[in-house]
């Protein structure tokens, strides 16, 4: 598939067969690409938690439903979850944050979470990323340590919906060349030919 068609064809789907179950090849394929997402200094600072086994996987899905503002219930059908923790960055990628007030780690984890969905999309399977759940309950029922961070969730399976058009700001409002200002906004400056 060209890679813009790939890029349109991916979306963030809630409503998933799960009747389908993804094939383990195919989850092997997609969880490689998250690994070999470029990182800050190459640190990889993630670790992929695979939750496949139906009843596990459908407490990990109670923890990213909220009955109140009535969101994420799609999560259940989905037949595979993949949590992205947090993992420590080397001593590079941490200093290179300090010194320039940035947390890489979560960039990268970003990058892998993009690259897991689009390979997915490449697989002819659906995903959504998912950053509202109940973090504590989760960890709990994954054994994740209390020192770590899980900072997304990715729910994978077959997608029942057709794909949608993308609604997006224009290339004029998200794009600039050599300059963040428009041409209209950019200050008129006047060199002084007298100045040396």
């Amino acid at each position: 598939m060209i890679f813009s068609e790939l890029i349109k064809k991916r979306q963030s789907d809630r409503a998933f067969d799960p009747s389908k179950a993804v094939e383990k090849e195919k989850l092997e394929r997609i969880l490689e690409a998250g690994r070999l997402a470029p990182s800050a200094c190459n640190a990889q600072p993630w670790k992929f938690v695979v939750v496949d086994e139906m009843e596990l996987k459908n407490k990990v899905a109670d923890c990213t439903s909220s009955k109140v503002l009535n969101m994420n219930h799609f999560a259940k059908q989905a037949p595979v979850h993949i949590i992205i923790v947090e993992e420590n960055a080397n001593f590079n990628s941490n200093f290179g944050g300090w010194a320039k007030k940035k947390h890489f780690p979560h960039i990268d984890i970003g990058i892998a979470a993009a690259q897991i969905c689009l390979a997915a999309a490449a697989e002819g399977l659906g995903t959504c990323i998912i950053g509202w759940f109940d973090e504590k309950k989760l960890k709990k029922i994954l054994h994740i340590p209390s020192g770590k961070r899980a900072l997304l969730a990715i729910v994978l399976g077959y997608s029942t919906q057709k794909t949608r058009r993308k609604v997006r700001k224009t290339p004029e409002e998200v794009i600039s060349y050599n300059t963040y200002l428009p041409p209209a906004e950019k200050p008129n400056i006047v060199e002084d030919p007298f100045v040396m």
